[in-house]
C-alpha cells in the first residue's frame, strides 16, 4: 500500500475556519478575503453583509474563477441578484453558503482543479 500527501501543488487551501478566522495555507485572516484556487489571497475589504455591493462582486471578475463560492458569514443569506450581475453576466456561476460549508466545497473544488475562488465575508465584531 503506497500512501501520499493529499495536497494541491501550488494551489490555496483553506486548512481551518472558526467564526471570524480563516487559515489559508496556514495564514490566518480575521477580515473578509477572496481565495482564489491559484494565486495571492487578496483582502476583499467588506465588512458587513449589508455592505456587499456591485463593486464587491466586480472585483471578482479579475481574477476570471469559473465559479464563487461566496460564504456569507456565520448563517446563510443570500445576495440580490442584481448586485453580482457582472458576475452573471460574465457566465460565471455563483453558490451562496455559510462560511463553514464555503470553506470545506471550496477545498474539494480546488483539489479537483477547477478554476474556483472563494469570497469569504468575515464580519467585523461590534
Amino acid at each position: 500500500m503506497k500512501f501520499q500527501l493529499d495536497e494541491q501543488q501550488g494551489g490555496n487551501s483553506i486548512s481551518r475556519h472558526e467564526k471570524n478566522r480563516v487559515w489559508v495555507n496556514g495564514q490566518p485572516h480575521g477580515s473578509s478575503l477572496l481565495v482564489p484556487w491559484r494565486g495571492e489571497v487578496q483582502a476583499w475589504g467588506v465588512d458587513r453583509f449589508e455592505s456587499l455591493d456591485e463593486a464587491a462582486f466586480e472585483r471578482i471578475l479579475a481574477l476570471k474563477p469559473e465559479l464563487v463560492i461566496f460564504g456569507s458569514g456565520e448563517r446563510l443569506r443570500f445576495v440580490p441578484p442584481a448586485r453580482y450581475r457582472a458576475l452573471i453576466e460574465a457566465r460565471i456561476g455563483l453558490e451562496t453558503m455559510d462560511l463553514a460549508a464555503a470553506c470545506r466545497t471550496y477545498n474539494v473544488l480546488a483539489a479537483e482543479g477547477r478554476s474556483v475562488l472563494a469570497a469569504l465575508l468575515i464580519e467585523a465584531q461590534a
